[in-house]
């Protein structure tokens, strides 16, 4: 048993960081997110540009920065490559589980069978379950923002439980929890000034969630106003101080956000929140959900029901969970409830739908599943057995479909014959990957091309090359010269769900 408080921290943040980056260098970045991140982090580094990122030398405004720069760390440690675009994830998820560890230690279980065991149970435990959920599992290896937005959403939502207590008078001895009727409060306790750090804590986690991932981050400020309408308290608004904290936080994602608005004329704001938070909201993008009314409305239990493979192996208890938790809650569950409902009520009336939206509420479930499964035997097995399965996928089935990535296998086939001044283009076969891999050798930008004039790029000046489908090239080259060099390789286009046929042409000079 870990007795130090810093070893305990310690071994869980090195333990989850090994546990997810196993792997993370086996697979090749999957289209289209995980490419796009990791180029625009590349591009930034060249341009010598940290505020605007971009894409193929265009814009990308669909995410805020900080994703990009935890990549551009990453790079500066262990180079260009897919397992230091994934590494910020890692660390973001252990840093999740830590802040769990602690938050979840300043609880006590829900039950009175449990009364006598300490919250420290209920902290590791709750790390555990975030730690081995499936969706944290996939992505705490992805070299995407989700992680960075799950990990500041957390410690907004624990600062912003924390400053739901109200604070002692010098004489109280220590925090003693009420019963439920009585809410947050400490009988007999005298109310005093907030508490600065909580405070701060709050609405910087807000400001760095923005800057992960944009405005779904302040989600925790619907959680507070949820409880304050729950628990009747008059005084919560001087204890949150809110036009001062939503300055502060407007003034840190101002410190980016002015000069990033100002160097795209007011596009980042347009596109940004326009297209991508607005637009997502009202119609389906990228064939994510439906526009169709009648299909929105079948799809609104969606993440209700994709939970129970999303939070798989603890989805197992939530059912059975349900109607325990509504009977003997407290305080403490209201507000788990409310801050995991209010997330999973704002994705469900969004037309778009992916599976891992709701992946900020899964650290309060994993506390409110700690709080309640008293069943050592079924934690420890259901751990075991995860991590089982997770290290086996990772580390035996991993290597083998990283064989069916066309991108990396054409670029392992050509690399030694491309040269940095080359451009390059593609017919078809547009996705992301071709850039984040070819431009590792050749410094050039990938051209969009169609069959047509495939043929008058290849006939530019300078060395360039081509990547169309294998059944493309024979009627579009019908007579290739015979100094080019042609490499082919199959696999799957993960994009687009099809299996796929490439062919790479290049000439040399």
């Amino acid at each position: 048993m870990i007795n130090s408080t810093s070893a305990k921290y310690a071994t869980l943040f090195v333990g989850c960081v090994v546990f997810h980056i196993i792997g993370t260098w086996s697979v090749p970045l999957i289209d289209r997110d995980e490419p796009r991140f990791a180029e625009a982090s590349r591009e930034m580094i060249e341009r010598g540009d940290y505020i605007v990122p971009r894409f193929n030398n265009q814009f990308r405004l669909d995410k805020p920065p900080l994703a990009y720069w935890a990549q551009i760390a990453s790079y500066k440690i262990f180079g260009e490559n897919d397992f230091a675009a994934r590494f910020p994830s890692a660390v973001a998820a252990a840093l999740v589980a830590m802040s769990i560890l602690a938050w979840g230690s300043r609880l006590r279980n829900a039950t009175a069978s449990q009364a006598r065991i300490g919250g420290s149970r209920v902290g590791w435990w709750a790390a555990i379950i975030f730690t081995l959920c499936l969706q944290t599992f996939l992505h705490a290896k992805a070299a995407v923002a989700d992680m960075w937005l799950v990990l500041f959403m957390t410690l907004a939502h624990w600062a912003g439980w924390e400053l739901l207590q109200e604070e002692k008078t010098s004489n109280a001895q220590g925090p003693t929890p009420n019963p439920p009727s009585q809410g947050y409060g400490v009988a007999g306790a005298q109310r005093l000034t907030p508490n600065w750090f909580w405070w701060l804590t709050f609405y910087v986690a807000l400001a760095f969630g923005f800057l992960a991932k944009g405005p779904i981050a302040w989600t925790p400020l619907l959680t507070v106003a949820a409880m304050k309408f729950a628990e009747r308290d008059l005084e919560l608004a001087r204890r949150f101080k809110f036009v001062r904290g939503i300055l502060l936080m407007l003034a840190i994602v101002a410190l980016w956000g002015v000069p990033a608005l100002i160097q795209t004329h007011g596009d980042f704001l347009r596109i940004g929140i326009g297209r991508h938070v607005i637009g997502r909201s009202f119609s389906a993008m990228e064939s994510h959900g439906s526009n169709s009314l009648g299909i929105y409305l079948l799809l609104l239990p969606f993440y209700f029901v994709t939970v129970l493979v999303s939070f798989f192996p603890w989805s197992i208890k939530l059912p059975s969970l349900t109607k325990q938790v509504w009977r003997e809650r407290d305080g403490v569950d209201v507000y788990l409830l409310c801050g995991a409902g209010i997330i999973f009520v704002i994705f469900t009336l969004i037309k778009t739908k992916l599976p891992h939206y709701t992946l900020p509420a899964f650290p309060l479930l994993a506390l409110l599943v700690a709080r309640y499964v008293s069943s050592e035997r079924f934690l420890k097995n259901a751990a075991i057995a995860a991590g089982c399965i997770y290290l086996a996928l990772t580390l035996v089935v991993a290597p083998f479909a990283a064989n069916f990535f066309p991108a990396k296998q054409l670029y392992l086939k050509a690399r030694d014959s491309l040269k940095p001044e080359m451009e390059f283009g593609a017919v078809d076969f547009q996705e992301p990957s071709l850039v984040w891999y070819f431009r590792s050798r050749a410094k050039g930008w990938m051209t969009a091309l169609n069959s047509k004039n495939a043929a008058e790029f290849m006939q530019k000046n300078g060395p360039r090359f081509v990547i169309l489908p294998t059944e493309m090239a024979e009627d579009t080259f019908p007579n290739p010269s015979a100094t080019w060099k042609t490499f082919s390789t199959a696999g799957f286009n993960v994009a687009k769900g099809k299996r796929v046929a490439l062919t790479l042409l290049l000439k040399t000079d």
